[in-house]
């Protein structure tokens, strides 16, 4: 049996090191590029004009319009849904996020209906959009931690959408 010389095995060592450290580099290079297909709008783009402040977002690969914004100052993403009446916020999240709980609602959803709680958003910011004072639902049920950005808030913003942009206005004018 022979052994190997101190520096034959130094450098095998140096060699699984440095495989392991490019794994590790590409796993997370990977993973961010899947995170920014999904999300496009990770950090939200503003434009003022007179009068106003514009967030335009692009689609996702799947054709939805996901950003990440704020409740209340904590980070949160949102799924844009015209078709939802209110803002909706997964009941795990709106623990986190510290929600005080209201009425009882009956949700009628895709799922069949739920009891949920009627609450109020202090803040909802999507880049320099905010909108306060925001009328939210708490929904049990809802998988994942994405609050549904509902009409609640959309109707108080101007929107359009060409080409897989959504852009949001909203008046800055009193």
């Amino acid at each position: 049996m022979s052994e190997q010389a101190p520096g034959r095995r130094a450098g095998r060592v140096m060699l699984v090191l440095a495989w392991g450290a490019g794994l590790l580099l590409a796993t997370h290079f990977f993973g961010n590029w899947e995170d920014s297909q999904r999300n496009p709008n990770q950090t939200p783009q503003s434009v003022h004009g007179n009068g106003f402040v514009e967030v335009s977002l692009a689609s996702s690969r799947q054709g939805h319009y996901l950003v990440n914004g704020e409740i209340d100052g904590q980070e949160v993403t949102f799924l844009l849904d015209t078709g939802a009446t209110a803002v909706a916020v997964p009941e795990a999240l709106a623990r986190k996020l510290g929600l005080k709980r209201g009425a009882p609602i009956t949700l009628s959803t895709a799922n069949g209906r739920s009891t949920g709680h009627r609450t109020r958003l202090a803040t909802l910011r999507l880049g320099d959009i905010e909108l306060r004072d925001v009328a939210a639902l708490i929904a049990p049920g809802m998988d994942g931690d994405e609050v549904l950005l509902g009409m609640s808030a959309l109707q108080q913003l101007e929107f359009s959408q060409k080409g897989g942009t959504l852009v949001l206005r909203q008046s800055t004018l009193q």
